[in-house]
C-alpha cells in the first residue's frame, strides 16, 4: 500500500468503508448488477428492493454506489433524475417511521451497575481475577458510554494514552476522529466526577485491575477471562450490551448500541438541559440530529440522581 493509498484509506471511517464495500458487493454479486452502472440499472435495483429494505438502507446503498463511480472516474448514475424519482416514489408508497433505539433508562443503568458491583465484590473475596475484570470493564463501558453519549465506535476507539482522569474531579477523553468530526481535527470530551454512577471512578477501577497503561481502553475478554490486546469490535457492542444487561435481569432486548447515547439525551432533556447545551456536550452539529435522539414521551425526571451542577453546565 502506497502512502497516498494509506492516507486515502485513513480519511474514511472503518465502519463506513465496510458498509460501502458490502453495499457494492450486494449490487454486483448478489443482485447481479454490472459496474459501472447506468441510471436504469440503479433504478431497477431500487425498485426490486423497495419492499425489502428501508429507505435509509437504500440511501446507504446509493451512497456506496455513488462513491464507487466517483472514485473510479465514472459518471455518477445515482444522481440521475430517474433514480431520484424512483427513490421519491418508494418513500411515498412504502412509508415507514424511522427505527430508533430505545433510550437506556436510568433505573436500568443503576440495576446493571449494582449487579457489576456485587460481582466485583464477590470476585475480590474469591480472588477471581477473570470475573473481576469483566465486572470492572462492563461498568466502565456502560457509565462512560452513557454519561458521554458515546457511539459504539467511539467507545471502541478510546485509547488509554488519550485519557486523563482524576478521582473526585473528572475525566478528559480525546478522540482523534469521530463521525461528527468531518475534518479529523480531533475532539476533546470532558465529564466531571459524579456522586453516584460515576464514570471517572469506574474508568480508574477498570484500568487499575486490568493494568492498562496504553492501547485500547475496552478490550475483549474470552470465556476464560483472558484480556486481549485488540479493541472491542463496535459491531459486537449490541450483543455485548445485551449480555451485560441480562446479567442484571434488565430487559435487554429493548436496547442497542445507540441506547446509551439516546438514554443520556433523553435524561438530559428531562432534567432541563437546553437543546444548544445538549448539542454542544454530545457533539451534534444540527438540531435535527439531536431531536432524533430525544424521546419527549419518556420522562426521566423521577429517575434523576444527585448529579453535580457542573455536569449540567458542562460544554466542550
Amino acid at each position: 500500500m502506497t502512502d497516498i493509498e494509506r492516507y486515502v484509506r485513513a480519511a474514511t471511517r472503518d465502519n463506513t468503508r465496510r458498509s460501502y464495500q458490502a453495499a457494492v458487493e450486494h449490487f454486483e454479486v448478489h443482485w447481479g448488477g454490472f459496474l459501472p452502472a447506468t441510471a436504469d440499472n440503479i433504478a431497477r435495483y431500487l425498485a426490486e428492493h423497495a419492499d425489502v429494505h428501508a429507505v435509509s438502507t437504500l440511501r446507504q446503498r446509493l451512497a456506496a454506489l455513488s462513491q464507487w463511480h466517483v472514485s473510479q472516474g465514472f459518471p455518477d448514475p445515482t444522481k440521475a433524475p430517474l433514480v431520484r424519482q424512483v427513490l421519491r416514489g418508494i418513500r411515498t408508497l412504502h412509508p415507514a417511521p424511522p427505527r430508533q433505539a430505545a433510550p437506556l433508562l436510568l433505573q436500568h443503568l443503576q440495576s446493571a451497575i449494582d449487579c457489576f458491583e456485587r460481582e466485583a465484590a464477590q470476585a475480590l473475596a474469591e480472588h477471581d481475577l477473570p470475573n473481576l475484570l469483566r465486572a470492572r470493564r462492563d461498568g466502565a463501558l456502560l457509565l462512560l458510554g452513557f454519561w458521554r453519549g458515546f457511539r459504539g465506535d467511539e467507545l471502541a476507539r478510546l485509547q488509554v494514552e488519550h485519557i486523563q482522569a482524576q478521582a473526585g474531579v473528572g475525566i478528559s477523553l480525546y478522540l482523534p476522529r469521530s463521525k461528527g468530526d468531518r475534518e479529523a481535527h480531533g475532539v476533546q470530551h470532558r465529564t466531571p466526577a459524579l456522586k453516584a454512577l460515576c464514570p471517572v471512578n469506574a474508568y480508574l477501577q477498570w484500568i487499575e485491575v486490568a493494568g492498562l497503561a496504553h492501547g485500547p481502553v475496552f478490550r475483549k475478554l474470552d470465556r476464560w477471562g483472558n484480556l486481549g490486546d485488540a479493541p472491542l469490535n463496535s459491531n459486537s457492542l449490541i450483543g455485548l450490551l445485551r449480555r451485560m444487561l441480562e446479567r442484571a435481569q434488565v430487559p435487554a432486548a429493548l436496547y442497542t448500541g445507540h441506547s446509551l447515547r439516546r438514554g443520556f439525551a433523553t435524561w438530559a432533556t428531562a432534567n432541563g438541559w437546553e437543546l444548544k447545551s445538549l448539542m454542544s456536550y454530545v457533539g451534534w452539529k444540527d438540531a435535527k440530529s439531536a431531536l432524533r435522539y430525544i424521546d419527549a414521551a419518556q420522562r426521566f425526571g423521577e429517575l434523576a440522581i444527585a448529579t453535580p451542577p457542573v455536569l449540567l453546565a458542562s460544554k466542550d
